[in-house]
């Protein structure tokens, strides 16, 4: 069978159907993971994007997080250090979690399909939210300053 090409660029009228069972084919033999979409709209929602990305300062009790019933993480940026600890409470977790420097400063916990929670740090740097669900996880930081800036951790599966 022989075919001309269309003029203007355009597509043969097999192509369309062409492109279509290769989609199909894709999606059956080959699918995204689950929830990636999600996860990606999630990590990218901040309604502020001039933020900085704390890194984790020592990872070696995460495991404990996972198959444990507490554990200790602590992300880093700058001058800021952020420590957490969570204890798990039948389905949820409690997060106890301390800022260095000290000071009064909001602290965002957002879990992915769940929303998030709100809480201020004390003059002393500490914080506390009961329930949080389990799953992928998030904390942002509204530093008052002198200058005021928001620090994000790394998204972490609770």
């Amino acid at each position: 069978m022989t075919k001309t090409e269309p003029t203007g660029g355009q597509a043969y009228p097999d192509d369309e159907a062409l492109l279509a069972e290769l989609d199909r084919m894709i999606e059956e033999f080959d699918p995204p993971p689950a929830g990636l979409v999600e996860r990606i709209q999630f990590a990218i929602a901040l309604e502020d994007l001039d933020v900085e990305v704390a890194r984790w300062e020592r990872a070696d009790s995460l495991a404990g997080v996972r198959g444990g019933d507490q554990g200790t993480i602590t992300f880093t940026v700058s001058d800021l250090t952020v420590m957490i600890n969570l204890t798990r409470i039948g389905e949820n977790n409690r997060i106890d979690g301390w800022l260095v420097p000290a000071g009064e400063h909001s602290v965002e916990v957002r879990v992915a399909e769940h929303g998030s929670r709100e809480t201020i740090s004390d003059e002393g740097g500490r914080f506390v939210l009961d329930g949080v669900p389990r799953g992928t996880t998030q904390i942002v930081i509204q530093l008052d300053g002198p200058p005021a800036r928001t620090v994000v951790t790394p998204t972490v599966l609770l």
